[in-house]
């Protein structure tokens, strides 16, 4: 695995938790996995004191030679290797510097020139986003003539289609070390600039994506973010196996951020109504076992669905609820949920920052888990609240399609509930309906079984992915 941020280590977004995670499956599915991250300044140092330093050596950054110290660190039963050079990674945060394309095209150099020098040869180069993306390129355009490279596969993983790496032209030569015979449609050209997810999808050997649908909807125009047509010529290489999440980590039985613990596979178990009321009296919300909590934990930004709540915001707070909202984002967001929650107090409590602890608290406290995105590959948040006992309202759309079924009250099937297109009364007429959902015991009383009985750990999905490094290596 080369990424660029995994948890426990380094977070950005849902790419740490899966990079985290997924290698844990795949051990437990027979497999040894090593993971190779920068070594960045937001690093605890705590975490890295027992790293041992294994390799020094020299990249080449096209005119420039840089330095690359590699250390070794184990981590619950994970080898992660950190590349090392300050003049990159020896600033705060991980992305957004105006020299990210040279910064990623080094970890990218850095981390096929570290490989060989570990005593361990893998079978697979399995990358992630576009901070990767250009492993499989310099694999086969810089190393297809070293011997120890030889039958050496390259997965690469979309996370996020919108988020590709595009630079200017003068990367060819001035970054990656390569000529024209690889500035093409059909190589890393993309309307006259370079684009390094690109090189990836036309260079891996495969390539997946991170849920089924969302791998059918980004070879379509709407979806595609200009790349639709590289990935329909891709189509038969490209599968989407949707994420997991920790069930060690994120256990509701053990977890220690909540007030109280219960099983979230027992519908009955008290601790559920237990951390809803210890979450109403944190948040200073009226303590109320018949009012529903509708929470929402995201970053406060377009694609989440935040514009479709603040068009009928002011409509959703005359329901019977209490609306609970933690993340931070876009200022205009921001402002939206501040004066609504300064103007209705008593129903809505909103919290503009990220909080590990109190976000577990409000999946393990709410009722119904708010997620209208406008597109998402596959999502965790939903995934997170179906394992804290929370039913999760959705956009149908990428993985939300793929991992929440709707309730239907004729047959009792359904662990959740969505809407289909992107509008605001069509998403406020899907609360209102699992509000009264709510207010129905045996209604409700079925639908909290039906969380109960969902299964969102890795098993299933790493076995996916055995299955496929198991086909690569066979050709």
């Amino acid at each position: 695995m080369i990424a660029a941020e995994a948890v426990p280590f380094v977070k950005s977004g849902g790419l740490a938790d899966v990079v985290g995670s997924l290698p844990k499956a795949l051990v437990a599915g027979g497999a040894d996995v090593r993971v190779v991250l920068p070594k960045y300044e937001d690093i605890p140092a705590n975490l890295l004191a027992s790293a041992e330093p294994v390799a020094e050596f020299t990249v080449q950054v096209g005119w420039r030679r840089q330095y690359c110290g590699v250390s070794r660190l184990s981590h619950e039963g994970i080898t992660y290797y950190f590349l090392d050079n300050e003049f990159y990674f020896k600033r705060p945060g991980l992305y957004g510097y105006g020299d990210d394309g040279e910064r990623f095209a080094y970890f990218c150099q850095a981390a096929l020139e570290a490989i060989p020098r570990l005593g361990w040869k893998p079978d697979v180069l399995h990358c992630h986003d576009w901070h990767t993306a250009l492993v499989p390129v310099f694999l086969r355009a810089h190393y297809g003539w070293n011997d120890f490279y030889a039958g050496v596969r390259s997965v690469f993983t979309i996370h996020n289609l919108k988020y590709q790496g595009v630079f200017g032209y003068g990367a060819m030569r001035d970054l990656l070390n390569l000529g024209d015979e690889h500035f093409h449609a059909n190589a890393l050209e993309f309307y006259g600039n370079v684009n390094y997810m690109k090189g990836a999808l036309n260079y891996s050997d495969f390539l997946t994506t991170v849920s089924p649908t969302y791998a059918q909807e980004i070879q379509t125009p709407h979806y595609g973010e200009g790349l639709d047509g590289t990935l329909r010529h891709r189509r038969d290489a490209l599968l989407g196996i949707v994420n997991g999440i920790d069930y060690d980590a994120l256990d509701p039985s053990t977890d220690p951020y909540l007030p109280a613990h219960y099983r979230s596979s027992a519908t009955d178990d008290p601790g559920k109504a237990a951390n809803k009321a210890a979450l109403q009296r944190e948040l200073g919300l009226p303590v109320r076992a018949d009012a529903p909590i509708v929470s929402l934990v995201t970053r406060l930004v377009e694609q989440k669905g935040i514009d479709l709540i603040s068009h009928v915001l002011e409509e959703l707070l005359r329901e019977e609820l209490q609306l609970v909202v933690l993340g931070a984002g876009e200022s205009r967001y921001e402002k939206l949920f501040r004066d609504a929650a300064y103007h209705h107090p008593e129903r809505m409590s909103t919290n503009l920052k990220f909080d590990e602890g109190l976000a577990r608290r409000i999946y393990a406290g709410s009722d119904l888990f708010l997620m209208p995105s406008k597109f998402e590959p596959c999502g965790i948040g939903q995934m997170i609240a179906i394992r804290y006992g929370t039913a999760p309202i959705v956009r149908e759309t990428g993985g939300l399609v793929d991992t929440v079924k709707p309730y239907n009250r004729y047959t009792g099937e359904g662990h959740g509930f969505s809407f289909t297109h992107y509008n605001a009364h069509e998403m406020l007429d899907t609360i209102r309906y699992a509000l009264g959902m709510y207010r129905d015991e045996a209604h409700w009383s079925a639908i909290r079984s039906n969380v109960a009985a969902q299964d969102f750990s890795w098993t299933a999905s790493a076995k996916q992915y055995l299955e496929l490094y198991d086909k690569l290596i066979s050709k």
